[in-house]
Parts: structure tokens; sequence; C-alpha cells
């Protein structure tokens, strides 16, 4: 069975690996590979390293941790020819150690094919955090694209839930503009993640750069960008009322002593009287009774 390192690179990675315990230095790995010093002069970087850019304040501190303790979790290489190394996984330490002066580093020198060598570079850089998130969805689509894995193949092999995998991979659906924001760490994930429903590019780049502006939090961009995709039905304008009907309104206020609302227009509508107090019911329930008695005493006169 695969040994998980204590950086969890994950199954998938470990079974590529052979069982190599990669933070333990100089010790016989479980597939009998063992830690040597290479000369750092003759390990050259994988030119297809998905990580692309390396933090140099990061980078420091590592070099001086590596001054004190040396290089605890060897590098994984293979042999490009008689003089020279590649990097399969390791890069960071190994640029780290040039920093901190060394001379030579622990390595483990393994024979992989090409495929297994970019599978590799995929999966460990995968396992890092400080990769970007468009980083990661890159790095992912490759692994689905030249390996046929499916998003739940991926996810087990990089130690994500498959929710995961899939939110990172819709980072890739957005503009060009809004993926460099979200690559520069100018717009977090999170905020990208809500920008996904629009499909219009400049709206989403206006948008973001309001996040950005106005240093939203996600909860309120995630409202910001919902009241753009469901905006709320617009007012209507009540219908115009003619001069007859709002001088018999305020002639209605005045028979009634009270106020008397319209709503509607001189074709169709509602008429409503309202009443403050019990005097005022009063006094409309007899003003109907004075007019019910008219319409009887001139009914037959019709």
């Amino acid at each position: 069975m695969a040994t998980k390192s204590k950086h969890g690179l994950g199954r998938g990675l470990g079974a590529l690996f052979g069982d190599i315990d990669l933070d333990e230095d100089d010790k016989t790995a479980g597939g009998g590979n063992t830690a040597q010093e290479i000369p750092i002069s003759q390990i050259v970087p994988n030119e297809n390293q998905p990580r692309k850019n390396f933090d140099e304040a990061a980078l420091l501190e590592l070099a001086n941790s590596i001054r004190v303790h040396g290089v605890i979790s060897p590098l994984i290489l293979v042999r490009k020819n008689n003089d020279e190394y590649m990097i399969i996984a390791g890069e960071r330490r190994w640029r780290a150690a040039r920093k901190a002066g060394l001379v030579t580093v622990p390595a483990i020198v393994r024979d992989y094919s090409d495929k297994e060598i970019k599978e590799i570079s995929l999966i460990e850089n995968l396992q890092r955090e400080d990769l970007n998130p468009i980083e990661v969805a890159n790095a992912i689509k490759q692994l689905m694209d030249e390996y046929d894995y499916t998003q739940e193949q991926v996810a087990d092999r990089i130690g994500k839930s498959r929710p995961a995998v899939a939110n990172t991979l819709r980072l890739l659906t957005l503009s060009p503009a809004v993926i460099d924001l979200v690559a520069l760490g100018k717009l977090s994930e999170g905020h990208a993640r809500c920008l996904v429903v629009i499909k219009d590019p400049d709206k989403q780049l206006e948008i973001a750069k309001r996040a950005i502006g106005d240093k939203l939090t996600v909860r309120d961009f995630e409202k910001l960008v919902k009241s753009y995709v469901n905006p709320p039905a617009p007012k209507q304008k009540p219908p115009a009322q003619s001069l007859e009907l709002r001088d018999m309104v305020e002639r209605l206020q005045r028979v009634f002593s009270t106020k008397v609302s319209v709503f509607g227009n001189d074709r169709k509508g509602r008429i409503f009287i309202d009443y403050y107090s019990a005097d005022d019911l009063d006094r409309i329930h007899q003003m109907m009774q004075v007019l019910e008695e008219y319409k009887r005493q001139n009914a037959g006169k019709e």
C-alpha cells in the first residue's frame, strides 16, 4: 500500500512514485530506491511544470529553513542525459536550496515515461497551497484532457471533493480579462465563481471591477450578481386619470368627509372609501340608507 506523506501527496501520486516516503531524507524507499546527493548544477527544471509563478518571499523563507535544517524531503528526478537530471517533483525546494547556497540536494532518481512525468508534475503541484486558482483549474483540465480522468478521479488523486473540482473548473469559463484578475490575485476565487452565471464578458469585467473597487464581500457580491441576473420587475405607472375623475374623487371626499381613493381610469378601476373611527363608519352607513331610500322612492318613476 502506498505510504501517504505528511504533506498529503495523496493516493494517486503515491502510487506513481512507487511508495516513496518523500518526507524522509537518505532512506531506502519502499520501491527499492535510495535518496542520493545530486549536484544542484546538474539539475534542471521541467519545462512543462504547471506552476508558472513562485513567490519570492516564500522561497526566501524556505531557503532560510534549508540553511538550518537542510532539504528534508528529497527531490524526485529523472535522468535527461549523462550530465543532467530533470525535476519531476520538488522544484520549489530546488530553487530555495540554490538560494541557500547548497551544492547538492538529496534526490531520488526514477525512470518514468514522458506521460508519467507530466502526470506526476501536475498532481504534485495541484496539492500545493500556493498555486493560484487559475493555475489549479488549468492543471485539472490538463489531467482530464490528457489522461481521460473524470472529475471524480481527479478529485481522488488530488485529495479534493468532486464539487470543489467542478467549481474550480468553472473558473475557466470566465472571460480572459476576469481570469487574469483571478490569476493576479486581484479577484478572489469566491468572487469569481459568482460571475460564472453572467455570460456577457464585458458585463463580467464591469461587475468584477466593482467588486474590487468597492471591496465587496463575497456575500454582498453574490447579491449584486443576482440582482443583475434577475432584476426586479419595473414598477408600473398608474393609469392616467382624467380631470373629471379626479374632480369626482374630491367631491366624494367632501360628501363622505373622509379619504377616498380611485385606482384605475375612466373606463375601469376601484374606489376605496377609508374610515378611521366608528363615527366615520356610522356616517357612511347613514348616507347609504339615504341613498337606498331615495332609490326606493324613485323606483317606479323610471
